[in-house]
């Protein structure tokens, strides 16, 4: 296992309402440049069927859909040891400087997708963020209805 660098930049504007927290990009999010880049992620339906929308497709449709519905997405991991796309073989993790997108944008609330985001931000930034279940194709718990139901969450901040 190689040590890794994110190199995805933050999605916001100063209109972004709420941040988005994965953990780190899988391997086809890093080589796609793009949040969620494994077609199999559900990441882009779930949101589409909250907005009642059409799934963005390019890169380019997901910034907008994103900046269009205020909602920043970023990772809490900067760079780190990973094997593959497997979240809990993460070590070493150094957090992104978050304050990025905090002193740039009115956010309301923190969601993180996952519970090794979840429990790196709270270990990283010492703060409590709103859990969202990961929409891993690997997470068999929740199928798509229930990761809509659970994303809803994020309605009411914006």
């Amino acid at each position: 296992m190689k040590h890794l660098k994110h190199n995805i930049s933050p999605i916001f504007n100063k209109n972004s309402k709420i941040l988005i927290l994965g953990s780190f990009p899988s391997p086809k999010s890093r080589e796609n440049e793009i949040f969620y880049g494994n077609p199999q992620n559900r990441f882009w339906l779930v949101l589409a069927k909250l907005f009642n929308e059409p799934t963005p497709e390019t890169k380019t449709d997901k910034i907008d859909f994103l900046l269009k519905h205020k909602i920043a997405l970023w990772d809490v991991v900067a760079e780190c040891i990973i094997r593959g796309a497997s979240d809990c073989t993460i070590k070493n993790a150094k957090p992104n400087d978050l304050n990025i997108i905090f002193k740039k944008a009115n956010i309301s609330a923190v969601f993180t997708t996952g519970k090794t985001a979840t429990k790196l931000y709270k270990q990283f930034f010492n703060k409590e963020s709103i859990y969202l279940p990961s929409p891993s194709p690997a997470n068999f718990a929740y199928n798509f209805e229930k990761l809509v139901v659970e994303y809803s969450k994020i309605l009411k901040f914006l």
